[in-house]
């Protein structure tokens, strides 16, 4: 992973067009080819972002501009530094992932194993779909080969909406994917949080995970 600390401002143009105004800022070019724009608050979600495969084109001295596209060239990320402030480079080594809770990680197999619920001719995609920003639960398709992203938790809160949330608006950026939509799945799920999710189209599932794992018919659809 390279670390960049740059006065900069920064262009995308790609399905729509967006633009930060120079400002002092954390730039991630990251080992898979993925390049994340950082503020210092406001957020832990990056202010802008380019997903791997990606190209990244220096400007010899680090100011000026660099030049970020991906594979196709129908999206670019135009980040254009007037003071480079700090300029690093770390081996992190391979990530052994995330740990899941003992319960959380059992409602994905079983879940996985059983798409039934989400109504017919689900197939499963693949189980922790990487993405950039971490790995979606599940991936699958509809009956109509639609692409669908699976959260699960044990407990349904806002920021498992919000994570969620994060996952559709990056996989959406892929035109082999788009357009993907949301089912966010868990044992309980807080008031406000199904309140969210509706609001951003995302449908909810409660899963008994007794029920479940007896073979029966645990999940209630909302």
């Amino acid at each position: 992973m390279r670390l960049l600390i740059a006065t900069c401002s920064v262009d995308y143009a790609g399905r729509l067009s967006a633009h930060l105004p120079e400002a002092d800022r954390l730039i991630m070019l990251k080992a898979d080819g993925s390049v994340l724009i950082h503020s210092d608050g406001g957020s832990y979600k990056p202010l802008n972002w380019m997903t791997a495969p990606c190209t990244v084109t220096e400007p010899e001295g680090g100011t000026g501009q660099w030049l970020v596209s991906n594979k196709k060239g129908d999206e670019k990320l135009v980040i254009t530094v007037s003071v480079l402030h700090h300029d690093s480079s770390h081996d992190l080594g391979t990530d052994p992932g995330l740990i899941k809770d003992g319960v959380e990680a059992h409602l994905q197999v079983l879940l996985a194993e059983r798409l039934d619920p989400l109504g017919a001719g689900y197939r499963l995609v693949k189980r922790e779909f990487a993405t950039a920003i971490g790995p979606v639960d599940l991936l699958v398709r509809d009956g109509e080969g639609a692409t669908v992203a699976v959260e699960i938790k044990r407990r349904g809160e806002i920021d498992g909406v919000e994570q969620l949330t994060r996952y559709l608006d990056l996989l959406n950026r892929d035109p082999l994917l788009a357009p993907v939509t949301g089912v966010f799945a868990a044992q309980e799920i807080k008031p406000q949080a199904r309140t969210l999710a509706e609001d951003r189209g995302i449908r909810c599932i409660v899963l008994d995970y007794d029920e479940m794992r007896g073979l029966s018919d645990g999940m209630r659809l909302f």
